[in-house]
């Protein structure tokens, strides 16, 4: 149901560009200050072109790595690790402005927050002991694991939730503005959240344990447009 584990060919995980009309693949990261990257999860594009990505890191069942949050050129010229220390950081989002940096943690079931005051750089230290430095936003009153999130017109974070499966909308303000409840074949993998259509009203959602993309018309709220979509 859910995957898991270090394959014993396993190298390094990557950033990738892929062209969209011929399907080239150009690897840009695998690497940053001679460090290998682990397990690259989830990323966002600022309005620079920059990429903010999430590092999950890879666990052997009886030890881990701590995950990490890094900037990246899209054209390959630079990586810088910006916040450490974090337990699977896994979804990461942008607000409407560009001036906050969103990100969930999935066993904890934490949303996490960040101040960005310029390209590649955020702080955070408001919430003592706070996961990578980041300031507390939301975690959920049950037992349930969050993965990757998508922000959006209105700048709540909307995580998509797994056990308890759907989608947390949780405010700017940290309050649980709704939970969308996704029960499709039994599926608990509830991983992915974005929006198009010409009103960003229709979602569409991973169901990953069953292996399906889900197509949600009227949501709720519409999503937010991404950064260099047109």
């Amino acid at each position: 149901m859910f995957a898991g584990g270090i394959p014993d060919d396993y190298e390094t995980g990557s950033i990738q560009a892929v062209d969209l009309a011929t399907g080239a693949v150009e690897t840009l990261y695998t690497e940053a200050d001679g460090a290998p990257l682990r397990g690259p999860n989830d990323l966002v594009v600022d309005a620079h072109g920059g990429i903010y990505f999430t590092d999950y890191g890879k666990s052997d069942g009886v030890t881990g790595d701590k995950g990490k949050l890094y900037y990246a050129k899209a054209d390959g010229s630079s990586i810088t690790m910006i916040a450490a220390g974090m337990e699977g950081p896994n979804g990461i989002g942008l607000s409407p402005e560009g001036d906050r940096l969103y990100v969930s943690e999935t066993y904890t079931a934490r949303v996490w927050w960040w101040d960005v005051t310029g390209p590649g750089e955020i702080e955070g230290g408001r919430s003592l002991g706070g996961s990578g430095g980041g300031n507390f936003l939301y975690t959920a009153p049950d037992y349930t694991n969050f993965d990757s999130l998508g922000v959006d017109a209105h700048g709540n974070v909307c995580v998509a939730s797994m056990i308890h499966a759907g989608i947390s909308v949780v405010s700017p303000h940290g309050r649980l503005v709704d939970f969308v409840d996704i029960d499709v074949d039994d599926d608990p993998g509830i991983t992915n959240i974005c929006w198009g259509g010409d009103d960003m009203r229709t979602a569409y959602v991973t169901a990953s344990s069953t292996g399906q993309l889900l197509k949600i018309e009227d949501w709720p709220r519409p999503g937010l447009k991404l950064n260099h979509s047109g």
